[in-house]
């Protein structure tokens, strides 16, 4: 069983992640935006189902990786730590987008292109795939049982981070774009906090032991 404050650390990233600008928030604030909440929420089931997908492609990959090859780890350890100091800086550079930007009108679908549109949308998405191929592995250590159990586990801890703060999101997302337009301050605060964070846990993980 994975520590808990391990589990802690696996959070705040996954956290990290789900705030950071990207398609998967893209496609739902526009949803929710243009279409309204419940465009939003169905699109949101999409999303989900893509993290499901990920995280069992990860879950057998990275039994197969870490198991097969002994150099693997200190690999994908270096990616996540290069992944994360690229984020950091992306969130701070001056034409990134801030999390609620308001979105351009797009064309009204019905609920099944929306939650197959927002599946798509997470599937190919190459930040979630980076994101478990590279963070997994930091968390994961044969002492605390199955590698695939493991995987699980973390799996189950980022799906419900994003459900929750993407459930937020939808909800609040007029509110929220029409806000942050009227208070850029609070943006640039968000986007070095946000940076800073990151950069934390690139160290963090750098120096993170080999198995």
């Amino acid at each position: 069983m994975i520590p808990i404050h391990e589990l802690l650390w696996f959070a705040s990233a996954a956290f990290l992640m789900v705030i950071s600008p990207g398609p998967n928030m893209i496609y739902l604030i526009s949803r929710s935006i243009t279409q309204g909440k419940t465009a939003g929420l169905v699109s949101l089931l999409g999303v989900i189902s893509g993290f499901l997908f990920h995280i069992v492609m990860a879950g057998f990959g990275l039994t197969a990786i870490l198991l097969a090859v002994p150099y693997a780890y200190g690999v994908l350890k270096t990616a996540g730590a290069v992944y994360l100091l690229y984020l950091a800086y992306q969130s701070i550079t001056p034409n990134s987008k801030t999390v609620f930007g308001l979105q351009e009108p797009i064309a009204k679908d019905k609920p099944r292109k929306l939650f197959f549109t927002g599946f798509l949308t997470n599937v190919l998405n190459p930040k979630m795939a980076v994101f478990y191929l590279s963070f997994f592995p930091q968390f994961i250590k044969p002492e605390y049982g199955s590698i695939l159990g493991q995987s699980m586990a973390l799996g189950i801890t980022q799906i419900f981070i994003s459900f929750t703060i993407n459930f937020i999101i939808v909800l609040t997302a007029a509110k929220m774009a029409a806000f942050l337009t009227k208070n850029p301050l609070w943006v640039k605060v968000q986007k070095w906090f946000m940076a800073s964070i990151l950069i934390i846990l690139a160290i963090k993980m750098v120096l993170l032991k080999a198995k």
